[in-house]
């Protein structure tokens, strides 16, 4: 069964909903451990990114699994065909249930064939939800974040990946493209009237999902609320409107 089929379904006002994911985009340990303690069983599922992969971020991961929670591991890989495959055995070997890989046709073949045989859903990253026409521009691309995106959804799905990351803007396009099956992965989601910060394309929680997400990545909307809890319980309650 795959991820996307697994996690459907909608929990009651008391559960956690395993489709929202947290970022844990704080800069220590200490401040990580703190957070899923404050939000308590409001939250199950984790994103660990760059910034506390490089403060010990590998062995939170390990304490988060071994807890019972799950885990997305936000690394956008992009390297060498062997030296994908390589990180992509090591990362399986660990357990985690989400990785990220930029979605590059050769690396996303080398890192399907290392995770074949395990769990790990391999999920490509197509445009950051940071960016926008302008930027895809000023990065050499000829075509608009849209295209790009729906380009490099159909080089995941014909690489055999285990879902997409994009914008909640292009989740309904590219659910067409990839099917019911493969998850789609969407950050840049925010909670209706809260701050976008720096995020350019967004929707709120019950937005995205009604067009076709899998999965909801938050951070800051719940890492910086003064209740972490209530946040994620709030959120959830957006996820059921959708």
């Amino acid at each position: 069964m795959t991820v996307a089929a697994r996690e459907q379904g909608t929990p009651s006002a008391n559960q956690s909903d395993p489709r929202l994911i947290v970022g844990l985009d704080v800069p220590t340990i200490a401040e990580a451990e703190a957070l899923v303690d404050r939000i308590g069983d409001a939250a199950m599922f984790y994103k660990i990114g760059y910034q506390l992969v490089f403060a010990g971020g590998l062995p939170l991961a390990n304490q988060l699994k071994a807890s019972g929670r799950k885990v997305f591991l936000d690394m956008k890989l992009l390297d060498i065909d062997n030296t994908v495959s390589k990180g992509v055995e090591n990362i399986a070997m660990m357990g985690v249930d989400m990785l990220t890989i930029h979605a590059y046709p050769k690396a996303m073949r080398a890192a399907v064939e290392a995770a074949r045989g395990s769990d790990l859903c391999l999920l490509a990253v197509t445009v950051l939800t940071s960016m926008d026409a302008a930027d895809v521009t000023e990065a050499g691309y000829a075509l608009s974040p849209e295209e790009l995106v729906m380009r490099r959804a159909a080089q995941a799905r014909d690489a055999g990946m285990g879902g997409i990351v994009c914008s909640a803007a292009e989740a309904r396009a590219v659910r067409e493209v990839v099917g019911p099956d493969m998850a789609i992965v969407t950050p840049g989601i925010r909670p209706a009237g809260s701050d976008h910060g720096d995020q350019k394309r967004v929707m709120t929680p019950a937005e995205a999902l009604a067009a076709g997400s899998s999965h909801l990545v938050v951070a800051r909307p719940v890492c910086k609320a003064a209740d972490p809890a209530a946040a994620a319980r709030a959120i959830t309650a957006e996820m059921a409107q959708g």
